[in-house]
């Protein structure tokens, strides 16, 4: 996982939309909506699976580690 500090995380608004990728191979992603804020300031993110269509919660730092995909 990411350690990153707070600061240094993207406007979470603006990932709303986009895809990313599990790592160089794994299932595409698009992130669905912001959610909860954890302690130690980082953030829950809800997204929705392509391959199976299920919605999910996912970690901000995770998802800032995975790939975009284009």
């Amino acid at each position: 996982m990411n350690d990153m500090a707070p600061a240094s995380f993207p406007n979470v608004q603006a990932l709303v939309g986009t895809w990313r990728r599990f790592g160089q191979v794994g299932p595409v992603y698009e992130i669905v909506s912001v959610g909860d804020a954890l302690a130690g300031g980082d953030r829950m993110m809800q997204i929705r699976v392509l391959e199976t269509c299920e919605e999910v919660d996912y970690r901000l730092a995770d998802i800032l580690d995975d790939p975009r995909e284009r």
